[in-house]
């Protein structure tokens, strides 16, 4: 996973610093308002079907290339009933869904017009703390994201990206209570 990341880094560098001239086309601040929608990853999607959400951000220009994010939305994993032991007559479980509240700031870079990587921390508020049996309701979150950014007219455009996001724990333990998913955000950008 690190030689991947290193690859995209370095393949970055190398793109921008070949289309110094390229830009975003963005002139101020872009709003954006969006629908997440994914899948959960490691031990929750034994109990959880997919994630599905709406967000705001707002990406503030530092330079042609660079921009500052700031990200809330609202996240919703929905919970099925499963079984532990895949055996006849083994108990069955049925998980809450559990209710989310990201609140993140980061930093978006246009290697090339249009394309973009992202990476974004901040905070995962938990709001329903009691359902998903945790010590804690706040947790530290991280999510690498790559996009692309389609003009549609009027300076307005339609912005996807993909990204995994993951929580520290919200409780201690070997299996831990961390969130992870992958998830598509297709968002409209004005």
């Amino acid at each position: 996973m690190k030689k991947f990341f290193t690859i995209i880094v370095l393949t970055s560098l190398a793109v921008a610093a070949k289309a110094q001239s390229s830009s975003t086309t963005v002139s101020g601040t872009r709003y954006s308002i969006g629908i997440d929608a994914g899948v959960p990853t490691g031990h929750l999607s034994q109990a959880y079907t997919k994630v599905l959400g709406g967000s705001f951000q707002a990406d503030i220009p530092l330079s042609k290339q660079i921009f500052i994010t700031l990200n809330a939305g609202y996240l919703n994993m929905f919970g099925h009933t499963y079984s532990v032991a895949q055996l006849a007559g083994a108990p069955t479980f049925t998980s809450s869904d559990v209710h989310l509240l990201p609140l993140k700031a980061g930093l978006k870079f246009f290697p090339i017009a249009h394309l973009y990587f992202q990476g974004e921390a901040g905070a995962m508020l938990l709001l329903n703390k009691s359902a998903y049996y945790n010590d804690k309701s706040v947790a530290f979150t991280y999510a690498p994201q790559v996009g692309i950014q389609l003009p549609i007219g009027g300076g307005d455009v339609i912005d996807a990206g993909i990204r995994y996001e993951k929580t520290t724990q919200y409780s201690p333990g070997p299996n831990g209570s961390t969130i992870q998913f992958w998830a598509l955000r297709v968002a409209y950008g004005f």
